[in-house]
Order: C-alpha cells, then sequence, then structure tokens
C-alpha cells in the first residue's frame, strides 16, 4: 500500500494527557502505517478531515517552537498515544528523536511506547534520559497472529530490541496490547521475555466502531473455536472473562514477584485521575 505522506505545522508537540499515568502526551505524526487492525486511534479521522482509509495516510508534525521544559518539571509524558513514534517514516524525517534530544533537558518522566525496533537507533539519547521507560508492544509469540493484526516489527525483533535496550541499562516495559481473548498466551510471553524486561502492562481488547465487526469476522474465520466467546463479552458485554482473567495475572505475578500495572478498565482509571485532579474553576465571563 502506497502511503500519503503530508508534513503540517503544529503550534505545539505537547498535548494534556487524559491517560491515567501521564501528564502529557506526544504524538510526533498523524496516522500510522502500523495500521493496526483493532486500533483505537481511527477515531482521530473525525477531527483530522482525512477520508483515507486508516494505515494508508501519515501526517509529519512540523514545530518551530521548543518544547517548554520547565512546564515539564516533576510531570510525566507518554510518547505516543494515538500514533507510532517510530514508524518506519522516522527513519526519515527523526521528528522523535529531534524531540528525544530536546527532553533530555527536562526534569520529568518519560515513556516512549512503540512496536518497532527502530527505537534501538535512538539508544544514545535514552540513555541520556534521567527517568526513561522504553515499552514495546508484544500480545503474541505466533508470528502469523502479529501478521494479520498489525504491520510492526517481527516478534522476533521486538524481543530483540527489548533485550538490547535492558542490556544498555535502559528501564523496559513489555506492554501486552491488546489482549486478545483464549488467543493471547500472557504466561507464556512472560516466561519469554522476563530476562529482560523490567515491568509488563497488561490492557485489554476493546472493539469499537468500523472495526469491531472486522475483528469479530476474523475471528469467526480463524478462531472458529472462540467466536461465541467473543460474542459474549463484545456484544453481552460480559465481563466475567476479564475479572477472571484479572485474577489469574494478579496471582502469577505476585508468585514469580513481577512487577505489572493492569490496564483492563482504563475508563474507570481515567475518571478517577479526573476526580483526584479537577480541572481548574475558569474566570465567568
Amino acid at each position: 500500500m502506497k502511503i500519503i505522506e503530508k508534513e503540517v505545522t503544529v503550534k505545539n508537540y505537547l498535548t494534556k494527557s487524559n491517560l491515567p499515568a501521564s501528564d502529557y502526551v506526544i504524538n510526533p505524526y498523524i496516522g500510522c502505517p502500523h495500521a493496526c487492525r483493532y486500533c483505537y486511534a481511527r477515531f482521530m479521522k473525525r477531527f483530522t478531515g482525512h477520508t483515507e482509509e486508516w494505515g494508508s495516510f501519515i501526517d509529519i508534525k512540523r514545530c518551530d517552537k521548543p518544547i517548554d521544559t520547565k512546564k515539564l518539571h516533576h510531570k510525566s509524558v507518554f510518547i505516543s498515544s494515538v500514533t507510532d513514534c517510530y514508524n518506519p517514516f522516522e527513519a526519515k524525517y527523526q521528528i522523535t528523536r529531534n524531540l528525544l534530544a530536546q527532553l533530555k533537558q527536562a526534569d520529568c518522566s518519560v515513556t516512549v511506547s512503540t512496536k518497532s525496533d527502530l527505537i534501538l537507533r535512538d539508544i544514545d539519547l535514552l540513555k541520556e534520559i534521567r527517568n526513561l521507560k522504553a515499552a514495546i508492544s508484544i500480545n503474541t509469540l505466533d508470528p502469523d497472529f502479529q501478521k494479520a493484526m498489525d504491520h510492526g516489527s517481527s516478534i522476533s525483533k521486538r524481543i530483540d530490541a527489548l533485550r538490547a535496550l535492558r542490556t544498555q541499562g535502559i528501564y523496559t516495559v513489555l506492554f501486552m496490547s491488546p489482549i486478545f481473548p483464549y488467543i493471547t498466551d500472557f504466561k507464556e510471553i512472560v516466561a519469554a521475555t522476563e530476562e529482560f524486561v523490567c515491568e509488563y502492562w497488561f490492557e485489554n481488547l476493546n472493539l469499537r466502531g468500523d472495526y469491531k465487526q472486522e475483528i469479530l469476522s476474523y475471528i469467526s474465520e480463524r478462531y472458529p473455536q472462540y467466536l461465541n466467546g467473543y460474542k459474549e463479552i463484545y456484544n453481552k458485554k460480559n465481563m466475567d472473562y476479564w475479572q477472571q482473567l484479572s485474577v489469574d495475572i494478579d496471582s502469577y505475578c505476585s508468585q514469580k514477584k513481577i512487577k505489572y500495572t493492569n490496564y483492563f478498565y482504563h475508563d474507570l482509571l481515567v475518571a478517577e485521575k479526573k476526580a483526584n485532579n479537577p480541572k481548574p474553576c475558569g474566570k465567568l465571563t
């Protein structure tokens, strides 16, 4: 598929975040050529005016204004929330690398999330950021399933990237996202990576919008034995599967003394964050 490239000018790279564990997000690009079939970020097309198929376009953000590092004092920054900062076009445009060079000067925590081993290019900068986590998404060890779901780096390259990052003393996170019911084997993934992963994050598969039926059709075709289970979860909104999996993850990680965070109840975590950090009252006009 040919990717439509366009450069756009933005006023600021920093955006206030609603994510449970970050104060700001930075998305160096709009759109993502990794074209994950389950990607919730497709909603962005409603606001950006793109009519092209998700995964077929990439907007490269340009900003003349440097990051206000003073604003980030003792804050947390997440790169990226609705695009992959190491998509293949980063090799050409180096927006992420430029941002990391600026963040070296900031007294903040930085998390970089990707599905690409291109992150290894920037080990020199990553090592200079004082409080950094490098997160790589893996939700399967099956290369065929991965190729059917996204155009990111192969699973073997992602695992090798985690190992290489940890060898360089970088704090590594395996972001097990999204967990596909009955398909993702979290214990298998942990066993294959725990020697070089500092922390695990778990996130469940959410299905909404136009991609819900696409994923259910895929399950029907490739994993028909699980289709009734998916209908129970995603049509009848039965939470039993996730509740039991949460218990299993808690028990397994506690027994193995593995550091982890469960993001299954993302909406509840966001609501809790808002409750604890209410917006200041605006001036009445």
